[in-house]
């Protein structure tokens, strides 16, 4: 199986849980300015969520998938909102990509928010659930 790992960050707290997850898949983490550059079965794709969107980057790197994607797998922190699915989810239905309904999500510092997170704890979920998506 063939899976890969990509991301943007602003402030760090999504590249954390990246090394983690792929820590987990025993892949390598790379950021989104890394584009895919073969099929893959599985692409966790990692966001933060910048005044309530995703970031222009994340939606130029989707746009610009040119290879096969089985499905992506969503993870992301956010300071004040639940996560990034459903609208990374809107922008892969749009490029015809099946997003998984699995997900890892979790609070992370923005200022005097969440100090500390994602932490320690945080960081091993997000490697346990890497493992059980790739692992089964």
């Amino acid at each position: 199986m063939k899976v890969a790992v990509r991301y943007y960050t602003r402030g760090g707290n999504t590249k954390k849980l990246a090394l983690a997850i792929g820590q987990g898949a025993g892949v390598e983490a790379l950021e989104t300015s890394y584009p895919l550059e073969e099929d893959v079965d599985i692409l966790f794709l990692g966001s933060s969520v910048y005044a309530y969107g995703v970031d222009d980057e994340i939606k130029r790197f989707i746009k610009d998938i040119n290879v096969k994607v089985g499905k992506v797998v969503n993870f992301s922190t956010a300071a004040l909102v639940k996560s990034t699915y459903k609208q990374v989810g809107k922008l892969l239905k749009e490029k015809g990509i099946p997003q998984a309904t699995e997900e890892f999500y979790c609070k992370g510092s923005f200022g005097p928010l969440h100090k500390g997170k994602p932490d320690a704890g945080d960081l091993a979920a997000a490697k346990a659930f890497a493992e059980k998506i790739t692992k089964g």
